[in-house]
């Protein structure tokens, strides 16, 4: 999850609506772009709804065609708060790569409108079934394959760097907005020092990771579900081809959606595996997460992705990665959620926090290194160090 914004996918009301321009002269500039498109995209103005919502100052609002061809998508981000230029960036390598990602029909760079295909109308999110873990397991599996296209396509250079001054501004948003904002923690003396030298193992930890392309948020949230050729979980026979597509097939044009992709970096391959499978808003048991991990990396391995020290033959090794990749991002997020909360007004989010202090605790239970940052976190939750502690769910 990148610093300022959340994906598309926040809860809205169930009837549709259509959009409000708090803006008056926006509004009227969206008029005038949209009655300069509408003739040349097919586009029923009338149909206008809001489709889904950010955290940051963008908005998507859902248009049909005339022709009954379907729906399209226009993004609305006011150019003073949001660049569009990397969305576009990274929406043509993700093409490349053979990802199912919008199309961009039209765009106004300068007052921040955009036209896209839609890829559907469900995430991933909705269709989890909680209580059946494996249930979900194709859909998981749909969104491992395109993670692997996406990695296999990466190239230094391309993106920007998910480097050390990157990954410490993530993680100061955790004592600056979380504890010390939220929780009303002094963050100096002891509780400095025990701060700085968990940052220090684990940014040197996910800093030796091999180097993809890094969506940031690739979660259930921000993957659009196309529909299964057969039952929920019916699987394909190992090695095949599968049937919605993959990177065996060549290309995902038809597979899992990819949406939220405009902060992508150039950094360490366990992130988007662990954003997967440690949800900002869902929790699985750890033999779950187990299961597609191992899949995901025999995925990898294939694709030649864990070649690094003795990650190709032992699994274990590159599991600890991935916890410790975890750990920053759960710790940023919880810093997040915390700064939505008390300076944007959304306190939905500071609800999950929880959650992460969960995921935080599970990891830094399982390292000797990281006892001082556990009991850290135990002090300020008010909470027993935990023994024996698995994920669960929270």
């Amino acid at each position: 999850m990148s610093d300022h914004r959340l994906p598309p996918g926040a809860a809205l009301p169930s009837s549709p609506i259509a959009p409000v321009w708090a803006d008056p002269s926006r509004g009227l500039a969206f008029q005038a772009w949209l009655a300069r498109e509408a003739p040349v995209h097919g586009l029923a103005p009338a149909s206008l709804r809001i489709a889904s919502a950010d955290a940051s100052f963008r908005r998507y609002i859902r248009i049909d065609r005339h022709d009954g061809a379907g729906s399209l998508v226009i993004m609305d981000a006011p150019p003073a708060q949001e660049n569009c230029a990397p969305f576009v960036h990274v929406a043509g390598l993700m093409q490349a790569a053979g990802l199912n990602v919008p199309r961009i029909l039209a765009w106004d760079e300068a007052q921040g409108f955009m036209l896209m295909s839609d890829l559907g109308p469900q995430t991933l999110m909705e269709l989890i079934d909680r209580e059946h873990p494996q249930a979900n397991l194709p859909r998981y599996l749909q969104a491992t394959d395109a993670l692997i296209a996406w990695q296999r396509a990466s190239a230094p250079g391309v993106l920007p760097p998910y480097d050390e001054a990157l990954l410490r501004r993530e993680l100061a948003l955790f004592p600056d907005w979380y504890l010390a904002r939220h929780k009303g923690v002094a963050v100096e003396g002891k509780t400095r020092e025990t701060l700085d030298k968990a940052f220090d193992v684990i940014v040197a930890r996910t800093l030796a990771a091999p180097s993809v392309y890094v969506h940031r948020d690739f979660m259930p949230r921000n993957l659009i579900a196309p529909t299964l050729p057969a039952a929920r979980d019916s699987l394909p026979p190992e090695g095949a081809v599968p049937p919605w597509g993959g990177p065996a097939a060549g290309r995902l044009g038809a597979g899992i959606g990819v949406l939220d992709f405009q902060d992508a970096v150039y950094g360490p391959v366990t992130y988007d595996i662990a954003s997967l499978m440690r949800d900002a808003f869902l929790s699985w048991e750890e033999d779950f997460v187990l299961d597609v991990t191992i899949r995901y990396w025999e995925k990898a391995r294939k694709a030649g992705l864990m070649d690094f020290e003795d990650w190709h033959s032992d699994f274990g090794a590159f599991y600890r990665a991935v916890e410790w990749m975890g750990l920053q991002r759960h710790l940023k997020v919880a810093g997040i959620f915390a700064r939505l909360t008390l300076r944007d007004g959304k306190p939905r989010y500071l609800a999950d926090a929880p959650r992460f202090i969960g995921y935080i605790r599970a990891t830094a239970s399982r390292y000797r290194e990281l006892t001082p940052l556990l009991r850290l976190i135990d002090e300020v939750e008010g909470l027993q160090a935990a023994t024996g502690y698995a994920f669960g769910r929270i």
